[in-house]
């Protein structure tokens, strides 16, 4: 109830100065100048006419502003969902481009080799995490057979040692487990590369009389009837003879980035029987 009589005298005050203000203004050209009456209403009038007026401004901009507000909101949502949209567009290209890179890389050493190869991509790790492994998406009906060589367009990867008929496990050349013959390029001494890290292996067994520095190329022998002949293995890093020992401690850095490993060739080649040993030997 004094909510409703509040209300009602606002009302009848904003008529009441609503009429006094259609009084002076209805005969200007009346009266020149203002009477002491009049003056005091005016005193008393038009600060409420003026405070009524910033208000109804206020409200006005504050009603304008608020859906520019809102527009604007709008606008960054949009602009910001288009660059996310951008952003991923822009990282498919860039791996795209990457992956083109690479498959070219490989077509490159493809047309080098005299060799059938067959490409595969890596497709995940070994499951059991015993060996430094990984599983590429090719397997029997592809006709890759166990001990085939596994290559990149840097050099040796490693080999096949499990197959399904659609799927199949390289054992990296980084593995403990591993073994390849190689040399050394420049003075063709030979040794076989053991697996130690993602990083280095060793050149085992190569001896002490032989001439082997840091920086040397290391590739395959071609010996042991797996992987052919001159195929980039690494590169010699540190070259150590210790005493009481009859071969060097030699540290090699593999070619091939095995953290970054995604496509592969396998070489498509048997491999050679062992000679047999004749009868009665």
């Amino acid at each position: 109830m004094n909510g409703v009589n509040r209300f009602i005298k606002i009302v009848i005050w904003i008529l009441f100065v609503g009429f006094i203000l259609f009084l002076l203004s209805s005969g200007p050209g009346r009266k020149p100048v203002w009477s002491p009456a009049e003056q005091f209403l005016i005193e008393i009038t038009a600060p409420i006419q003026q405070g009524i007026l910033k208000l109804v401004d206020a409200i006005e901009d504050f009603w304008l502003n608020y859906f520019y507000l809102v527009s604007v909101r709008q606008d960054n949502l949009r602009l910001m969902a288009a660059v996310d949209a951008l952003k991923m567009e822009n990282s498919r290209y860039r791996e795209l481009l990457s992956t083109h890179k690479r498959l070219e890389k490989l077509l490159q050493f493809k047309q080098t080799t005299h060799w059938p190869v067959l490409a595969a991509r890596v497709i995940g790790l070994d499951p059991t995490g015993w060996f430094k492994s990984v599983i590429i998406n090719k397997g029997e009906k592809a006709g890759i057979e166990m001990d085939m060589p596994v290559v990149n367009a840097s050099g040796v990867v490693g080999r096949v040692v499990s197959l399904s008929p659609n799927y199949a496990k390289v054992l990296l050349v980084i593995d403990q487990n591993s073994g390849v013959d190689c040399l050394v390029q420049r003075s063709r001494d030979r040794g076989i590369l053991k697996g130690l890290s993602t990083e280095i292996c060793k050149l085992c067994y190569v001896v002490k009389s032989s001439d082997v520095a840091v920086g040397d190329k290391i590739v395959t022998s071609g010996l042991g009837g797996v992987f052919p002949k001159g195929i980039p293995v690494g590169e010699v890093r540190h070259v150590r003879e210790m005493s009481g020992n009859l071969f060097k401690d030699i540290d090699v850095r593999p070619e091939v980035d095995f953290s970054r490993l995604e496509e592969v060739l396998v070489i498509l080649k048997e491999a050679e029987p062992l000679p047999r040993q004749k009868e009665g030997s």
